[in-house]
């Protein structure tokens, strides 16, 4: 069978329940992305780095169910439920570049806080608007990079058929058990790019809120107290939830993989994580709920 021609097989299981929670999760991430996108380029008292990488985040969460939730629904009508090679490729390398620019950019807005705690009086002129773009383009450009490398050597692999693989979308750990030869090898430059993209980044996380917690101990208000946890609370919640999953599915063993168990821990990072960012920092942020209010209020003045 030639490169051209292999076709990878979706298994999914057309429930209605299914379709309706996909169809729901899908619709209410784009919306509380979009919202949050519009609401901080709409307030002027938004334009601050930490909102600046908050839209950003949105923006990722957007991309990241989108390359993956129309597939699925897709799979999910339609009675093949396939998808071809140059489909399933493309649809893992862009899942894998937004992921690991993700996981990479979760550092960013954590050396944001860090600077914001740490460092208040000076927190404009670190964290300056070049600075912020240089960041942010950089963790785009190695989640591109990385996912390239990391897809390149999942589908330069044999595939002898039948290539069916049970999953709702083409992830990296299930594709890659189709392959007909010995995957250990593979396995291995997976466990060391994971390495990269998620431990390293998770360390320097964990590192900049112990010297943030180390900073807020010793400040005597407890107000500030409790405005700076709040803040951080936050972003540790989100980060629990995706560094959770994805270190589950990526930094095991071929022997550990259970294509049944994996894709719902898959799918429950892939879209209940994008759905958690807008509803925790909507919720949590009396800023963002401010300029909501102001949006509504602007609305029904011009009606």
């Amino acid at each position: 069978m030639t490169f051209c021609h292999i076709r990878i097989y979706l298994s999914a299981v057309s429930l209605p329940v299914l379709l309706l929670l996909t169809v729901l999760v899908y619709h209410c991430s784009i919306l509380g992305n979009g919202l949050i996108i519009l609401l901080i380029c709409l307030d002027t008292h938004l334009h601050t780095p930490m909102y600046f990488f908050l839209c950003i985040l949105a923006m990722l969460d957007m991309g990241y169910v989108t390359t993956t939730m129309p597939q699925m629904l897709v799979n999910l009508l339609a009675k093949s439920q396939t998808i071809s090679f140059a489909g399933c490729w493309i649809q893992m390398y862009v899942f894998g570049a937004l992921a690991t620019t993700e996981s990479t950019f979760f550092v960013v807005m954590a050396y944001d806080r860090y600077v914001a705690i740490c460092h208040p009086l000076r927190y404009t002129v670190i964290l300056n608007w070049g600075l912020c773009i240089w960041l942010a383009a950089g963790t785009w450009i190695c989640g591109f990079f990385f996912s390239l490398l990391h897809t390149f050597f999942i589908m330069s692999l044999p595939y002898c058929g039948p290539n069916k693989v049970s999953h709702y979308f083409c992830d990296s750990p299930s594709v890659r058990s189709l392959a007909c030869m010995d995957t250990h090898l593979i396995g291995m430059v997976d466990l060391v790019l994971s390495v990269f993209v998620i431990v390293t980044p998770f360390s320097l996380i964990v590192t900049s809120y112990i010297r943030i917690a180390m900073a807020i101990l010793k400040i005597k208000s407890t107000q500030v107290h409790n405005k700076a946890f709040s803040t951080c609370a936050s972003h540790l919640t989100v980060v629990t939830f995706f560094y959770g999953p994805s270190t589950y599915i990526y930094m095991k063993s071929n022997s550990s993989y259970f294509p049944e168990r994996d894709k719902q821990i898959s799918l429950f990072y892939n879209a209940f994580t994008a759905l958690l960012n807008p509803v925790v920092y909507s919720l949590r942020n009396k800023d963002i709920k401010r300029a909501f209010l102001k949006a509504v209020g602007n609305i029904k003045l011009y009606c």
